[in-house]
């Protein structure tokens, strides 16, 4: 049985549901641990859902200190996550980066884990500029200090970190640095940024897209172009990209014969204008992409990679956490435009700058072909599996004599 472990924010949720749905389609048992929200859909991609054990902020526990829950929450989670994990026979974890208690509960119990990345890796290199400032590789002796000044500068806070990690670990038995037998990249090659220390083991999966409804959206009315608006469902994302966005393209709307697909897990703000060929809803934007002329969106990697896997190039209006650094690859890539902050009037010029300029879908379909260097995450865990299962059988055998 392999087992899937990820919090519930959708950003994180999904890509746990879609690679176990995965798994099951090739013919393991999964079991996917994660919020109560998405309990109802183990049904949907046929795999078992259960409630990630401990999840809820104990009294005193801070819920938006993230280096806690990458730390101490972590250890307490894992210890009681790691008694389900050891009863219900599982044999292999695959742990989401920011749920660190599926890893550590899977070496409380003794079995192997792969730590899922349902992004780029964001692992600091020694050849890039700290990961999330947005830049590109310094060129020349200038820029090569200018990389090195910036990594000195943003040491000390993950050295930090891995204290934070070394000393929770060490509360609950562990060593002080976490040990996947694997690492998973689920992005696209073109979301990556070349490096020269990648690290061992670790395999770019290509983007793990999971649809929540089976709906699909109506055509809008007219002949023009469609545009996707997806807001962010991250915490850290643009708040007001939605009526910004709607505001924008309605002015658009205007002056040029545009449709609109408003594709959100909540409806669109009240106060926002809308065109007439409008349609909002939470239906499949897998299928409603492979209609689309360019999506507007907030740069989180679910709805950027799905954009782009379908050839669609984007305009992105990033929010915090890793959304600048996604949207600046893009930029880089010349498949997208970046507008911050949220404003009405930019994201209308963007997107008609997008429509207007075949180039941009040229480049996002260019960024579409490379997932054909993907690996297969099911064969991995496969093999993972087998390399654990040998090495048992070689210690068993080496005690025994």
């Amino acid at each position: 049985m392999v087992a899937v472990v990820a919090g519930p924010d959708a950003g994180h949720a999904f890509p746990a549901l879609g690679l176990a749905a995965r798994f099951a389609a090739a013919g393991d048992d999964a079991v996917v641990y994660t919020g109560t929200r998405w309990l109802a859909d183990g049904a949907r991609c046929g795999v078992d859902v259960r409630e990630l054990p401990g999840l809820v902020a104990l009294p005193g526990e801070d819920d938006e200190d993230a280096g806690a829950k990458l730390s101490a929450r972590a250890a307490r989670m894992a210890l009681a996550l790691a008694p389900e994990l050891a009863e219900a026979g599982v044999d292999l974890v695959i742990s989401d980066v920011i749920t660190r208690a599926g890893g550590w509960a899977a070496e409380l119990v003794g079995i192997p884990w792969i730590e899922l990345s349902p992004h780029p890796l964001y692992e600091q290199s020694r050849g890039l500029p700290p990961i999330g400032a947005g830049m590109d590789v310094g060129i020349g002796v200038r820029g090569r200090l200018r990389d090195v000044a910036l990594r000195v500068m943003s040491a000390p806070s993950a050295a930090d970190g891995r204290r934070s990690t070394a000393l929770a670990r060490r509360s609950i038995g562990l060593s002080d640095v976490p040990e996947p037998a694997a690492r998973f990249v689920a992005t696209l090659p073109g979301l990556e940024v070349h490096r020269p220390d990648w690290p061992a083991r670790t395999h770019v999966i290509g983007p793990l897209a999971y649809e929540p409804t089976d709906a699909v959206f109506a055509t809008p009315d007219g002949g023009g172009p469609l545009v996707v608006v997806a807001p962010s469902t991250a915490k850290s994302g643009e708040a007001d990209l939605g009526k910004a966005a709607l505001d924008g393209l309605a002015d658009l709307a205007r002056r040029r014969e545009i449709r609109v697909v408003y594709s959100a897990l909540t409806p669109p703000p009240d106060n926002a204008a809308t065109p007439d060929a409008f349609v909002a809803g939470t239906a499949r934007q897998d299928e409603v992409l492979s209609r689309a002329a360019v999506a507007v969106c907030g740069a989180g990697h679910g709805m950027l990679a799905k954009a782009l896997l379908a050839g669609v190039p984007v305009v992105t209006v990033p929010g915090g956490g890793d959304q600048w650094e996604l949207a600046n690859r893009v930029l880089r890539a010349g498949c997208g435009v970046v507008v911050r902050p949220a404003d009405a009037g930019a994201i209308a010029s963007a997107v008609a700058r997008v429509l207007d300029d075949d180039a941009f879908a040229a480049a996002a379909r260019g960024v579409a072909a490379t997932n054909h260097a993907t690996v297969d995450p099911v064969r991995v865990a496969h093999r993972t599996l087998d390399r654990a299962s040998t090495t048992r059988e070689r210690r068993t055998a080496r005690a025994s004599d």
